[in-house]
């Protein structure tokens, strides 16, 4: 049996804007088992985008329950949600969001050497392993301003995966790419899935990013569509 990683139960989302309020998301369900490929699509302003920053811990929602491996994570602070993302969530982003003058293994060893202050010798081996894995341990000294569209994305896969996650949450990450890189990406996402059982929630508007994966949830005005 799957074991259930991620739990959220009527999630709630509203935003006010002095005495006006706007319900983003209307009470969502939603459970995430380890070793899924799961893309989440929804048109622009569906509540595609507020629900993965919740679930990523990046925001906080208005009422409802989160838990991520059977730990209950509303309530805790802000201190600990940056902990406990750091931990157990990757993340990678439409516009890969690199430091352009740190190198490609440098960019890759970051979440995982800004808490321990330095670059260890194990950060460093660990990233060169990550940079091989995504085909790039010839560029692990490049600037990141130096490396094309796919490689910086495949760059951010390999910073995604530094500290182990569990569960990865990609935001749109082929749409800033041609498409060669975004098959490559994709391919490369797949691989890491089944070889490492790690977990991808990918919110995409391409519908063969969306067909490569194990399941698609659909989220329509709020919530999510039966």
């Amino acid at each position: 049996m799957s074991q259930t990683l991620l739990l959220a139960k009527d999630i709630i989302k509203t935003f006010r804007n002095g005495e006006q309020e706007t319900c983003v998301l209307k009470g969502i369900d939603l459970t995430l088992t380890q070793g899924k490929m799961i893309a989440l699509q929804g048109a622009s302003g569906s509540g595609k985008s507020t629900l993965l920053n919740i679930l990523g811990l990046l925001m906080r929602p208005t009422s409802g329950e989160l838990r991520l491996l059977d730990h209950a994570l509303t309530g805790l602070s802000d201190g600990s949600l940056s902990s406990y993302r750091n931990r157990h969530l990757g993340f990678v982003f439409q516009y890969h969001n690199l430091l352009p003058d740190f190198t490609a293994l440098e960019n890759v060893a970051f979440p995982a050497a800004a808490p321990a202050g330095r670059l260890t010798g194990d950060i460093r081996k660990r990233a060169l392993e990550l940079l091989d894995k995504v085909g790039l341990s010839d560029r692990s000294h490049f600037l990141a301003s130096q490396l094309s569209g796919g490689q910086k994305q495949r760059v951010a896969i390999a910073r995604s995966l530094i500290n182990n996650p569990k569960l990865v949450f990609a935001d749109e990450p082929t749409g800033n790419l041609d498409q060669d890189s975004a098959k490559q990406v994709m391919a490369l996402l797949r691989d890491i899935n089944r070889n490492d059982n790690t977990t991808f929630l990918i919110s995409t508007h391409d519908n063969s990013v969306a067909a490569n994966c194990d399941e698609i949830v659909r989220i329509i005005d709020g919530k999510i569509a039966n």
